[in-house]
């Protein structure tokens, strides 16, 4: 596959050094946005769980909320 950069007002075919640079910095941005993607269900998570944990408790969802300002 070819690929090609605007290199100062000119197409130009990419170096191999540049499509490696360009695959490495694609794969790490998969990695983040993964990462990323985790720690939100993570916190989801979390919340779900403390919300169930101050749940069985016995505190109502008024105060659930009141408690987490939501």
């Amino acid at each position: 596959m070819t690929y090609i950069i605007n290199d100062n007002g000119i197409d130009r075919e990419m170096t191999q050094i540049e499509i490696v640079d360009l695959r490495t910095s694609q794969a790490q941005l998969e990695v983040e946005q993964a990462a990323a993607e985790q720690a939100a269900a993570d916190k989801a998570a979390a919340a779900a769980s403390g919300r169930a944990k101050l749940a069985a408790l016995g505190l109502t969802d008024d105060e659930i909320n009141a408690l987490l300002g939501a």
